[in-house]
């Protein structure tokens, strides 16, 4: 069988696994995922023996830390990915929720109800807690998921989709609802970006390359995000030992994920007795700073930033640090230079604050708080499949009720139209 044939009946498996899935009960998706991460748990030792031997052959390839750090599953990461399927079964039913309802002067009854996408694809590199985060919030959505991880994590994928597929067959739901594709050929990809009859949109995580080449060959809508180009503006006003806090905790607490902070604005009324205390912070962690002219001028042994540095995502320990003008050069330098993602302010001040949440122009915005919070489940929303930094058809993170949309039900009395 050709990888088009496969992928043909890997797509008709899915929908049709959807639509038993879109009117399974909420106690019986909960029940799936709850499994699931009860299957996580007595596998452990199989998880981490699969990971292990996707860890050796990407050292072996000469992959960088940063890549290696993604597929590792360390103890904390094996802890993170057990809790938010947890946190996904407890989360509210995102189904057959009433949007908006009223009835028309005829008497018709009108309702506009949220209902499953369908079937999601999702293409992703490294990071094997995508694949079980996947698995919950499609299930929690009422849709089916084709999985395609990157061939670095093949064997531990492999191993979650048997046990996630084993968890959904358990509550008598089709094991369909969850599936990876069979080869590690990239061509699989492609076949899988033509099945616009059978799946209803796809969702890229990776680098940029990877969402630039699935957004241009993809004949399915595409729910993406580029760079994570994260900011952190330190106002005039801003408190110090927050300040070093919260720069410290966005750049360093993981360095290679997409929230991360990348660039750093601070306010020049502040720059001159700020910028030494966070040099020695920063260099304590390890980091890397490039600065401005106006930065190097206090701290004359960083490096000197180029234009391109304020356009970088790093993934590494390297920051970017600018002295602007002001909240108003701020928020311009954000808006022209930012990838949409994430981007905070600390001050102490309610107007500079309310400004900075009305102007920047990005998924989320933080005051007073980490970029690394951006995300599911420190927003309460438990597991997600990504973050969107698009308008269409979610945008920040992607959840279980991001992956729903609605019909317009209407009861009647035998209305006729005249």
């Amino acid at each position: 069988m050709s990888i088009r044939q496969k992928l043909k009946e890997t797509g008709q498996k899915a929908r049709v696994a959807a639509l038993e899935l879109s009117v399974a009960s909420a106690a019986v998706r909960q029940s799936a995922i709850e499994g699931m991460a009860a299957r996580l748990l007595s596998a452990y030792d199989e998880i981490m023996q699969a990971n292990q031997l996707d860890m050796a052959k990407a050292a072996a390839s000469a992959a960088d830390e940063a890549f290696l750090k993604r597929l590792q599953i360390t103890e904390k990461i094996f802890s993170y990915m057990h809790e938010r399927l947890l946190e996904a079964a407890k989360l509210p039913d995102p189904l057959g929720i009433v949007i908006e309802g009223h009835v028309e002067p005829s008497g018709l009854q009108v309702s506009r109800v949220s209902v499953p996408l369908g079937v999601i694809g999702i293409i992703y590199e490294a990071r094997p807690n995508v694949t079980t985060d996947a698995a919950a919030v499609a299930l929690k959505s009422g849709n089916a998921v084709i999985l395609r991880g990157g061939s670095e994590a093949w064997q531990t994928n492999g191993v979650l989709v048997r046990l996630m597929r084993e968890a959904i067959v358990e509550q008598g739901l089709p094991a369909d609802a969850v599936q990876t594709l069979s080869s590690p050929d990239r061509a699989a990809v492609r076949e899988l970006l033509r099945l616009d009859k059978y799946v209803d949109v796809i969702i890229p995580r990776g680098g940029k390359s990877l969402i630039k080449a699935v957004s241009s060959q993809s004949r399915i809508p595409v729910i993406k995000h580029y760079d994570g180009i994260c900011h952190l503006y330190l106002a005039a006003d801003a408190d110090i030992d927050m300040a070093i806090a919260l720069t410290v905790n966005s750049k360093c607490q993981r360095v290679e994920v997409c929230n991360a902070l990348e660039t750093l604005l601070v306010d020049q009324a502040c720059a001159k007795y700020l910028l030494p205390e966070l040099e020695k912070a920063l260099g304590a962690a390890g980091v890397t700073i490039r600065g401005c002219s106006r930065t190097r001028s206090i701290l004359p042994r960083i490096e000197a930033a180029s234009r391109s540095d304020w356009t970088t995502e790093y993934l590494a320990p390297i920051l970017a640090v600018k002295v602007v003008d002001g909240p108003g050069a701020a928020i311009g330098h954000i808006n022209q230079y930012g990838s949409g993602h994430t981007d905070g302010i600390v001050t102490t001040n309610l107007a500079t604050a309310r400004r900075f949440l009305d102007q920047v122009d990005s998924a989320s915005v933080l005051v007073n708080a980490s970029t690394r919070l951006s995300g599911g489940g420190d927003y309460g929303m438990g597991a997600v499949v990504g973050i969107s930094t698009g308008r269409l058809h979610a945008r920040g993170p992607v959840g279980a009720r991001e992956l729903t949309t609605y019909k317009w039900q209407v009861r009647g009395d035998g209305q006729l139209r005249k």
